[in-house]
């Protein structure tokens, strides 16, 4: 294959996997931006918009490691195709949902898919940039779900106000399929893409502690990873984050619009601070870890600096509930998100740090499997805590208190932070 002398092929990746966060986010947030409508018109109890908004991390926490395992195994490029596809069309089939059972089946099918994204993007991390780059590539593509969570909100609302609450599932299921036409258009593996140089390659290669893709050998069963104390640490620190930063993807329009008294234009508005809060801190954090990286030539300090004090720093989400003032209110969540978009920025860099070669998307995935029970059990905690107190505040408490448990989890648990070496 004749190379050009210089590509920058990876930022067009870098770009995708944004774009394919972006479409993820948008596509779950959707139910939460619209359920403050959809529980009066169908006249649906707080328990019952729990355990619909819910059912979807149940289905997405299962298939994390399935997919992960797929995506090592035959590819990135079709795993991640195939993800969007199917989440697509279950996101436009939830529209057509009109009882309990009907939102929780379609949000079900909706996590099988959408379970594909994460472990997919650090496995092409993994295989498309230099160590030195990881950072910023990750924070680029998770702060996809700050967009998605926050233009979601004026999206749901124009569609809701012009269309109804059906039509927002439909348009946002429809974007999912447009990118994947442009997804397959475009990637390839590194050594199989036309467009990149010789030079380009080269640079990503020689800038990897493992050299993954080259072939497609996992050096043990995956089930093993869990005998380590740092996938643990990974996997039960992320679960803590989870638990809080869900609390923005499920409830949080319904406590603008139910506590706060806000209309639904208000909360289309002050909804989308806290994700565009987020975007800064995920940036600033992506950058940050691999300036200290590149410094220090210390990857435990430069992942722990983000994690432990981005997690400390998210327990203001506890006060949020305490204050008169919507402002301050508002002021504490942004605080609370860009801090957990901080520590999420070094904590999708790890799969990539500790697993074995060729074994990243399925680590991730199971970090991801873990987490996510946190998105399983806190939107069904919230709506039993609503109903039982008739107030957000108590969960809003619960909610910083899981990130000071998952400060000290990151800082006391995870240890030296290097791939996971088999022994032969």
């Amino acid at each position: 294959m004749v190379r050009k002398k210089k590509s920058k092929v990876r930022f067009h990746i870098a770009i995708l996997m944004l774009m394919a966060t972006v479409v993820n986010y948008l596509d779950r947030t959707v139910m939460s931006a619209a359920a403050p409508v959809i529980e009066k018109d169908l006249q649906l109890s707080a328990e019952a918009m729990g355990w619909i908004m819910s059912a979807f991390f149940f289905s997405y926490a299962l298939f994390q490691i399935p997919s992960g395992f797929l995506a090592d195994r035959i590819g990135q490029r079709k795993t991640l195709a195939a993800s969007v596809v199917w989440w697509s069309l279950a996101t436009m089939a939830t529209g057509l949902a009109r009882t309990p059972f009907a939102f929780i089946s379609a949000r079900i099918f909706m996590g099988i898919g959408e379970a594909g994204a994460y472990p997919c993007n650090s496995g092409i991390t993994a295989k498309w940039f230099p160590d030195r780059e990881r950072g910023r590539v990750t924070a680029l593509f998770d702060s996809g779900s700050k967009f998605g969570t926050a233009f979601a909100m004026p999206i749901v609302v124009w569609a809701i106000a012009t269309w109804g609450w059906h039509a927002a599932f439909y348009i946002c299921g429809g974007l999912g399929l447009l990118w994947t036409v442009w997804w397959l258009a475009v990637y390839r593996e590194p050594e199989d893409h036309p467009t990149i140089s010789e030079e380009e390659l080269n640079y990503i290669r020689d800038g990897q502690a493992k050299k993954e893709g080259i072939d497609k050998s996992m050096p043990m069963k995956w089930y093993k990873l869990f005998g380590y104390r740092n996938v643990i640490a990974m996997c039960s620190g992320f679960f803590m984050l989870n638990y809080a930063i869900f609390f923005f993807i499920t409830w949080f329009p319904s406590y603008l619009m139910n506590e706060r008294g806000m209309s639904l234009a208000e909360m289309g508005f002050a909804a989308m601070l806290p994700p565009l809060a987020g975007i800064f801190g995920q940036y600033l954090g992506g950058w940050f870890t691999d300036f200290v990286y590149n410094k220090t030539n210390n990857l435990n300090m430069a992942r722990k600096i983000n994690l432990v004090g981005g997690m400390l720093l998210a327990t203001s989400i506890s006060f949020a509930g305490l204050v008169e003032s919507t402002s301050v209110m508002l002021g504490l969540l942004c605080l609370s998100y860009a801090a957990l978009a901080f520590a999420a920025s070094a904590l999708w860099c790890l799969p990539g740090d500790v697993a074995p070669r060729n074994m990243t998307s399925l680590l991730g995935g199971m970090q991801n499997a873990v987490a996510n029970c946190g998105g399983i059990l806190g939107p069904i905690v919230t709506g039993y805590i609503i109903s039982s107190t008739g107030s957000f505040v108590p969960a809003l408490v619960v909610s910083g208190g899981a990130c000071l448990l998952g400060a000290l989890i990151y800082l006391f648990v995870l240890k030296d932070i290097k791939p996971i070496v088999v022994e032969e």
